[in-house]
């Protein structure tokens, strides 16, 4: 499976310079595209639904071509969903920690 690194997430609760609401799951994120060193924020809600070692730990997300194989036969902690347009991300869990796979279709 072909995978690439895309970006470190790190929760915060300070806010940040153009942040961008995400609805569905009550985050606001910073593009970590035009971030120097592709960090992206994450502050969340206080009833965001994602799961608590993603509100806590850092995680690092990779860009694939097929998420569900990249998802397949994984200890899955965030079923897929599409945050932006065109864009599909889930997230497993790997020896403690959140890995993101991001689809851009």
């Amino acid at each position: 499976m072909a995978r690439a690194y895309h970006h470190i997430g790190i929760p915060t609760t300070a806010r940040r310079e153009n942040e961008i609401y995400l609805e569905s799951v009550k985050i606001w994120i910073t593009d970590a595209s035009r971030q120097e060193h592709g960090i992206e924020w994450l502050r969340f809600e206080p009833d965001s639904p994602m799961h608590p070692l993603v509100k806590a730990v850092p995680h690092v997300g990779f860009k694939v071509d097929d998420l569900q194989a990249a998802i397949r036969g994984r200890k899955v902690i965030v079923e897929p969903f599409e945050p932006l347009p065109g864009v599909w991300v889930a997230f497993i869990e790997d020896d403690g920690a959140p890995v993101e796979f991001l689809e851009f279709r």
